[in-house]
């Protein structure tokens, strides 16, 4: 049980770092504003699911979901 428990906060560490590294690679909320305050959108700005700025926070919800499932399950006293 103790190796489950050690091989379960390894992943936990890791994935914390790519939550890090995935949220570093976001742009920041106004970025893309334009000159007429934002008014004017452009192609990826319709499609955002599909690119790649909504690939990673697709990803970040996952991770996150998965971070905090295993913060929960590891602060359980089944391990």
């Amino acid at each position: 049980m103790e190796v489950l428990r050690v091989v379960l906060q390894v992943v936990l560490i890791v994935v914390s770092l790519i939550i890090s590294a995935i949220i570093l690679l976001q742009e920041g909320k106004s970025a893309g504003l334009g000159a007429i305050s934002g008014a004017a959108e452009s192609y990826w700005g319709k499609n955002k699911g599909r690119s790649m700025e909504g690939t990673l926070v697709k990803l970040t919800k996952i991770l996150i979901l998965v971070f905090f499932l295993l913060a929960v399950l590891l602060n359980t006293k089944l391990f």
